[in-house]
């Protein structure tokens, strides 16, 4: 790789190649051995020689999946105004156990705690959600005993009185299995006809109901929910690159040929297909986001 001067089409071409095909793990294989024998660091040089979306794409894909969603909080809190949607999207779609390394990558690389990062910059109901999910501590399993007990809380706390418990919904959507949660969802609608979500739109507004919304959905189907903000992306006026971005690279070695299946199955397109569409313009950012659709990475 050349290092003073921008690199021919076809060296794009064998850095796409030799990135997107190859799983995070051996990228930072390959990034080791470029400092070794070079005595530079691969992801300034990549930075150097690239450029626009291309350039935060590749970037992105050189990063330790942890160190990239620590990333992204800090960016979401430190930036101009708080990115909640950030926010949202990871502490409700994390496991616990990626949530706790998180954390810790985050007071390593950026020397302060998220916790206090997220409490100085959001309030109310919306702060107390979020802080409950960076806790990272979920119930495990079902508890039989309690799941119509659950159900009838949510209901209580919402349509069924004057006013919203927030509190409540807080407490049991925040700390409950999603196993359990489950089970409490389909108890609801058995009980009151309706799903959780109108309620929760129903009852909630803002920010609280988009992340609300956003663990409900996580606690059905991860996959589902990435495909329906996938499919938000690109439907927009004007399509939201980082967060389809943010997406494709993120679940690129968790779930993605199951968030292709969903996106197949919920909106009747390829997910493959509809990125094609969308940015036939890029060649380059089109070929990068297909390689990790098809699932051909690693």
């Amino acid at each position: 790789m050349r290092t003073n001067r921008k690199p021919l089409k076809g060296q794009y071409d064998a850095i796409l190649m030799l990135l997107s095909s190859r799983s995070n793990k051996q990228r930072q294989e390959v990034k080791a051995a470029y400092k070794k024998t070079y005595g530079k660091d691969l992801v300034s040089a990549l930075k150097s020689e690239l450029g626009g979306l291309f350039e935060m794409l590749i970037v992105a894909l050189m990063t330790p999946p942890i160190s990239y969603d620590a990333s992204l909080l800090n960016k979401a809190l430190k930036g101009v105004g708080t990115d909640d949607d950030v926010l949202i999207e990871i502490l409700a779609s994390r496991t616990c156990a990626q949530i706790k390394e998180i954390v810790k990558v985050y007071k390593k690389e950026y020397g302060g705690k998220l916790e206090k990062d997220i409490v100085g910059d959001t309030s109310g109901h919306f702060q107390k959600l979020l802080v409950i999910l960076l806790q990272g501590s979920r119930e495990k399993g079902v508890d039989e005993d309690r799941i119509e007990k659950d159900a009838e809380e949510l209901f209580a706390a919402g349509q069924g009185k004057v006013g919203t418990d927030e509190e409540k919904l807080i407490n049991i959507l925040g700390n409950r299995s999603h196993e359990h949660l489950r089970l409490v969802f389909d108890a609801f609608k058995k009980l009151y006809g309706n799903d959780i979500e109108e309620s929760i739109e129903g009852e909630t507004t803002g920010n609280l109901e988009n992340l609300m919304l956003a663990v409900v959905k996580c606690a059905k189907s991860v996959p589902a929910y990435f495909a329906e903000a996938l499919y938000g992306s690109m439907r927009r006026a004007g399509t939201d690159e980082k967060t389809l971005m943010r997406i494709m690279v993120s679940r690129s070695e968790e779930d993605m040929l199951d968030i292709r299946a969903c996106f197949k199955k919920m909106y009747g397109v390829s997910l493959y297909n509809t990125i094609q569409v969308e940015w036939t313009s890029l060649s380059l950012f089109n070929s990068t986001l297909s390689f990790i659709c098809s699932g051909a990475m690693g």
